[in-house]
């Protein structure tokens, strides 16, 4: 009996190894079905208008594109090439002058994002939050990309436009392009100043949400929202 009393041990180990090692399985294969779907649905929220505040907040303030080179909006194409002559030309500090008014007009336009984001949130369908939870990485940029590029643009064309106008060499750029976009040389983006800048800031401004949903995802705990640790933990 007591020659068998190692084995019985020895068994009673394993099992009890077994046990805990399906215990822990059984713990880590909890998945979003696992959550109610007024988690979910807050956790996500939470998630969308914590990353996309904290997007607008960074860029809706003085040098918030300028200074950030991830975002900072250069001299339309045409223009950097021809940037050589331009400035023999002594157009030199008009070209400076142009590139610190596009970065203003979008640090201006950007804080107008807000009341837009936060509508997309609030129409998030069953659809969309399944897109966001499994989608990736940007899977929330891409969200917001879909809901609300077209009032985007809407919204900031008049407020980036109210800037650039100041510009002396933005109106003869659109002047210029105005008559190349009509025989198809340039593209409507490209056409004037204030799509272009529109365009970037926009960009810019879905980089950033690109930036805040990657941290959220990366480390959901170090969010600072319980809720946001709990739907973003599971699918981590």
């Amino acid at each position: 009996m007591n020659l068998q009393m190692p084995h019985i041990k020895s068994f009673s180990t394993h099992i009890a190894g077994a046990l805990f090692i399906s215990l822990s399985m059984s713990a880590a294969a909890l998945s979003l079905s696992d959550l109610s779907n007024q988690d979910a649905n807050a956790g996500l929220k939470a998630a969308l208008e914590q990353g996309s505040s904290a997007a607008v907040a960074k860029l809706g303030v003085a040098d918030g594109f300028l200074s950030n080179e991830k975002v900072k909006i250069h001299l339309p194409k045409i223009l950097e090439q021809a940037k050589p002559v331009l400035k023999l030309t002594g157009k030199g500090a008009k070209l400076d002058e142009l590139v610190v008014a596009m970065n203003r007009a979008a640090e201006s336009a950007v804080p107008f994002a807000k009341p837009l984001l936060v509508n997309a949130i609030k129409s998030m369908s069953v659809t969309d939050a399944k897109k966001i939870l499994t989608g990736g990485d940007t899977s929330v940029t891409e969200f917001f990309k879909e809901k609300t590029s077209g009032a985007l643009s809407d919204k900031f064309l008049p407020l980036v436009k109210g800037v650039t106008d100041k510009s002396g060499l933005a109106n003869q750029y659109n002047s210029l392009m105005g008559q190349a976009q009509k025989v198809g040389v340039v593209s409507k983006e490209d056409a004037t100043v204030e799509a272009y800048v529109t365009k970037r800031a926009m960009d810019g401004l879905f980089l950033m949400i690109a930036e805040e949903e990657k941290a959220i995802r990366r480390d959901p705990i170090g969010s600072g929202s319980k809720i946001i640790g709990k739907v973003f933990g599971l699918v981590k």
